[in-house]
């Protein structure tokens, strides 16, 4: 079975962490993150030739957001035309995409782990802890179609969360958060086996994921359980006016 590939990953991306608001304008789609994060408020290129980024630039100043762009595969003239306006790198991401079965345990422990929606005061509070905010959170209630909550235990202590979402036959994991104090205990384990039982039962052939580069203990997770690196992005930003 052939994976997804990196452009279906975006498109993904786009249905299962939604911005406020896209418009296409003069070969970009401009969003409207609404205090969301970088990834619902970079402006991407809408076309294969690069377009003028000093409309971009005027289209995010008019929304009050900061000169942002996500720059993809396949996009160096971009990130090139990008470097020599002075925006910095930043973020680099990995994708990963397997066959959803591959995750699927046999037997998932009674009481260690739960699909929920809507999040519960554990969750909030976890991802809190995390740095994920009320504005985030929010994106989970735009998304349209089939989405849950994910709520891990160590021992009898809510440990970690995360949210999943399905776009066509591909699940895709966000907002995967672990109190510091139970890292490096198998709660990660758990929400992906989680996450994995719960996108079977709603028709998921594909279980995907976006992770940052830097976090060797999510790549070296991810990988030992079978997830394949399926494409990349990153951000340049500039500072100044």
């Amino acid at each position: 079975m052939n994976l997804p590939n990196a452009q279906r990953l975006y498109e993904v991306i786009n249905a299962t962490w939604p911005t406020m608001a896209v418009e296409k304008y003069e070969g970009w789609n401009i969003r409207n993150g609404a205090g969301g994060g970088k990834r619902v408020s970079a402006a991407t290129l809408a076309q294969s030739a690069l377009a003028d980024i000093g409309l971009a630039e005027a289209a995010m100043c008019r929304l009050d957001q900061q000169k942002l762009f996500m720059v993809r595969d396949g996009e160096q003239v971009l990130d090139i035309s990008l470097e020599a306006r002075g925006y910095h790198f930043i973020d680099p991401v990995t994708l990963y995409v397997c066959e959803n079965e591959l995750l699927v345990p046999d037997k998932i422990p009674i009481a260690q782990s739960y699909a929920i929606w809507e999040p519960v005061h554990a969750m909030l509070e976890i991802w809190t802890a995390g740095g994920i905010n009320e504005n985030q959170v929010s994106l989970m209630y735009r998304v349209n179609g089939r989405k849950t909550g994910l709520l891990a235990r160590a021992a009898d202590t809510p440990a970690g969360t995360a949210f999943v979402a399905i776009d066509g036959d591909i699940a895709m994991i966000h907002s995967v958060e672990v109190l510091k104090c139970y890292r490096r205990q198998g709660v990660g384990k758990k929400l992906m086996e989680r996450a994995a039982k719960w996108a079977k039962s709603h028709g998921a052939k594909y279980m995907s994921l976006v992770t940052p580069k830097q976090n060797k203990a999510a790549n070296t997770l991810y990988q030992s359980m079978g997830m394949q690196a399926a494409g990349t992005y990153h951000y340049r930003i500039k500072d100044t006016p």
